[in-house]
């Protein structure tokens, strides 16, 4: 199965431990690699082509029982999902006030215990020719790795991989995130 390192956060809840694990057997598919033993890093997830990306990623978590926090567009959290959103790491942003988000984002690194944030380096299901730099810029400024998990449609497989350092050179960072995802094969091929 994966290796979880012992100080990586977790959120014990048996319930979405179950949940979580049957929706995966039920659509086949299975969990490798080793999250590293770091209590607080950017979780990368790629490639990002069709909404079920975040269904089975956030399957993944709760069947690992992970307590990873995640961004979603401002109206999602609106009632009656709000509070569950929330409930399950969710953090509205408002596009019209990304500067907020920012400063949110390295609080929650800066707090006392670990602290996971999960994002789409795309920033949209659609092809991109360049990652969007904000992930990048909350690591370097919060001092933590990236570790990348890639999905794959043709074997069901969702890959954890190993930290990546984060330094001034965004087009580094970028292009090993690229090769770790170039044998991965997205849901939708031609967006990525």
């Amino acid at each position: 199965m994966i290796e979880i390192g012992a100080r990586v956060p977790r959120r014990r809840n048996r319930i979405l431990r179950i949940l979580g694990k049957g929706i995966l057997k039920i659509g086949r598919w299975r969990v490798t690699g080793r999250i590293a033993d770091e209590p607080r890093f950017v979780l990368t997830g790629g490639p990002h082509t069709s909404n079920w990306d975040f269904v089975y990623a956030l399957m993944s978590v709760w069947a690992l029982e992970l307590d990873v926090h995640w961004i979603g567009k401002h109206t999602i959290f609106r009632w009656p999902f709000g509070r569950v959103f929330a409930s399950l790491g969710g953090i509205p942003v408002d596009r019209n006030n990304p500067g907020t988000l920012f400063r949110d984002m390295l609080r929650g690194f800066a707090g006392q215990g670990g602290f996971v944030l999960a994002l789409s380096p795309e920033g949209t299901r659609k092809k991109v020719k360049r990652f969007k730099p904000g992930f990048h810029r909350i690591a370097l400024k919060a001092g933590v790795p990236v570790i990348p998990a890639g999905m794959d449609f043709s074997t069901r497989t969702l890959h954890y991989g190993e930290p990546i350092p984060v330094d001034d050179d965004f087009q580094a960072v970028e292009a090993k995130l690229r090769a770790f995802w170039a044998d991965f094969i997205p849901r939708h091929p031609d967006q990525f």
